[in-house]
């Protein structure tokens, strides 16, 4: 196979999660509804924390972003996925792969950093509660989330040109349902090594940085908790951070779970339809974690929707 300049390939081939005929319509129905669910679940999170006064505050301002991007998410991914199926094509335009690859990039990594802002939010309310408002004030909660959008678009962006840099082989199938990076990496016939140290070197800095993050803020939170005398504060102070600390082991647990598996296995068909849980799954349970274990949330909803 001759290599060829990345910027002269038109296109690319997804082979999706299943290659037989008889389960696309059931896929198709399968992620529709999944992907419609993600979309309304996030966006009533929204529009409840919007129109309820007693939930604009650091927490529920966060959590909204959360909705926001997890909407992003599952729309960089599922909307492409179903056109292929309905139209029988497995083709991705080069472009449309370079995109949807930085897209992808750039919303898992600020999905990651929200939770790592809401994670600091939770030990400031427990660990400093007389303090909570001087410090989590308006300026500094939107600077938290611009600095998550600057470094993650910054990443991506680095990520994307990159891949721009290689040459590909005349085998440009995928064996995923999305573009993702890896996989696009592996197709190339130039030299891949600095893209590699990239690869690693960002999901080591920001994807172990984050979650060092949360575990040193949650192992403070645990050491406050403990400090509380009275078992009803206890619940009263771990009550406030369950719905997140919930979240937060979902989206961890999912992503460690399929890296290690793939790792394992060595398949990347494996790899795709195990990579479902935190692409779709984890944004599609978010909304309903918050609504049933949180109940502002619960209330602002039934406020809403008895309008």
């Amino acid at each position: 196979m001759e290599p060829g300049n990345g910027t002269h390939i038109s296109e690319f081939h997804l082979l999706g999660l299943s290659e037989e005929p008889e389960l696309q319509p059931i896929l198709f129905g399968l992620f529709l509804s999944m992907y419609l669910i993600t979309v309304l679940g996030n966006l009533l999170i929204m529009l409840a924390i919007s129109s309820d006064s007693h939930l604009h505050t650091p927490m529920y301002f966060f959590l909204s972003n959360l909705s926001l991007v997890d909407i992003c998410f599952t729309s960089t991914t599922i909307p492409k996925m179903l056109v292929n199926i309905q139209t029988q094509s497995k083709v991705i335009t080069y472009a449309g792969c370079i995109t949807q690859m930085d897209l992808y990039i750039h919303f898992a990594m600020l999905d990651d950093l929200i939770l790592t802002v809401m994670a600091y939010d939770r030990y400031v309310a427990i660990c400093h509660p007389l303090h909570y408002t001087v410090i989590m004030n308006p300026h500094l909660c939107g600077l938290l989330v611009l600095v998550s959008w600057i470094i993650s678009i910054l990443n991506s962006l680095l990520e994307s040109l990159m891949v721009l840099q290689l040459s590909f082989c005349s085998d440009l199938e995928i064996p995923h349902f999305f573009c993702e990076l890896k996989e696009v990496v592996q197709l190339a016939c130039s030299d891949t090594f600095s893209n590699d140290i990239v690869m690693y070197f960002s999901a080591g800095l920001l994807g172990a940085g984050p979650l060092a993050g949360i575990l040193y803020s949650y192992s403070k939170i645990v050491s406050s908790i403990c400090a509380i005398s009275s078992a009803q504060g206890k619940y009263k102070a771990f009550s406030t951070c369950a719905s997140h600390l919930s979240v937060v082991s979902l989206f961890y647990g999912t992503s460690l779970g399929v890296y290690l598996g793939s790792a394992g296995t060595h398949s990347s068909q494996s790899s795709a339809v195990t990579s479902v849980m935190y692409t779709v799954v984890t944004p599609m349970l978010n909304p309903f974690i918050y609504s049933l274990r949180n109940k502002d949330i619960k209330r602002a909803l039934e406020r809403f929707l008895g309008r």
